[in-house]
């Protein structure tokens, strides 16, 4: 197993507003493009709960925790970049009017993804089974895998439909921009526009990846569960911790490990990428530049590399 391990470096971030936000073991920065042209770099303050408190580092916890905690700091760092990308003019710099706005937005989007990934697989999975025989329950342990294929193709159409969008496409540049910049670091190239351009945009330890690794657990540990009707419905939403931090630990695997098998389990995630990311241009590769660069370094210094690679629980 040794020899196939690979070296990934400890960094990852997402696309926000006209930016890109990176995490990396020395600190967690976002680098935004602002109206006048220029590249502003702020760090977020984020200390993790598993750098606290042990249990929740734990393998299978920690990712049910990572989840929580990257939509607590994807939500911080989404608007704090709308007000520097310039999207508080929108609202006429009423602050109030734009935190609302995003609160709103972040609500309605959890509650639309439960009824929709959730309930909805469920009821056309119902639905069929009532056409087929006149009972909700025909496919027996089945039925797990007709809710999976519902699902995914839920979502896929969803993200495609969303991606014909002028602003979600801008979004999906920046997080082009962000794989490509992370995937020039891990060559050990300098990071440039022209080294970072040419590299793939196609990465293994995307959140698309986790998100469609985390629909295929669910496909096999809901075909475990003997009952259906509302307890059945109760117990899936139960069951989503342990789902999330089993679909995290195959995520850092097939990060760690260039084999068949983490190739195999990265190729779901990696064609979803041909969707949720675009090339970026040459702009939005340099704010991947500053975001990682910034993410490894304090002022003064030089590109550590060496920081990169250390897991989070190294840092202090």
């Amino acid at each position: 197993m040794g020899k196939n391990k690979t070296q990934y470096a400890n960094v990852g971030g997402q696309a926000v507003m006209e930016g890109i936000m990176m995490r990396s073991p020395k600190k967690t920065v976002m680098a935004v493009r602002t109206p006048d042209q220029s590249i502003v770099t702020e760090e977020v303050k984020f200390t993790s709960i598993r750098k606290k408190i042990k249990f929740f580092a734990l393998p299978i916890i920690r990712g049910a925790v990572a989840f929580i905690e990257s939509l607590i700091l994807g939500f911080q760092t989404l608007t704090r970049s709308a007000e520097l990308s310039g999207l508080d003019e929108e609202t006429n710099g009423n602050k109030f009017l734009e935190s609302l706005m995003l609160i709103v937005s972040f609500v309605l989007g959890i509650g639309i993804a439960v009824g929709v990934f959730i309930l909805l697989p469920v009821g056309i999975r119902m639905g069929l089974s009532w056409l087929i025989d006149g009972t909700t329950n025909c496919f027996g342990y089945f039925r797990s895998i007709i809710e999976g294929v519902v699902r995914i193709g839920i979502f896929v159409l969803y993200v495609f439909a969303v991606s014909r969008m002028k602003e979600i496409r801008r979004l999906f540049q920046y997080h082009g921009a962000e794989h490509k910049a992370i995937f020039c670091f891990e060559a050990g190239k300098e990071l440039t526009v022209e080294n970072v351009r040419v590299q793939s945009r196609l990465h293994p330890r995307c959140g698309t990846s986790f998100l469609l690794i985390t629909m295929l657990v669910s496909i096999l540990v809901y075909s475990m569960i003997p009952f259906d009707g509302a307890l059945y419905v109760l117990i899936k939403f139960a069951l989503l911790p342990i789902i999330g931090g089993i679909s995290f630990e195959l995520i850092q695997l097939a990060g760690k490990y260039n084999n068949v098998c983490t190739r195999i389990l990265s190729a779901p995630g990696k064609l979803m990428q041909m969707i949720t990311t675009c090339d970026p241009d040459d702009d939005q590769i340099e704010v991947a530049i500053a975001a990682l660069t910034a993410s490894l370094t304090d002022d003064g210094e030089t590109l550590d590399h060496e920081a990169a690679y250390k897991s989070e629980e190294d840092v202090k």
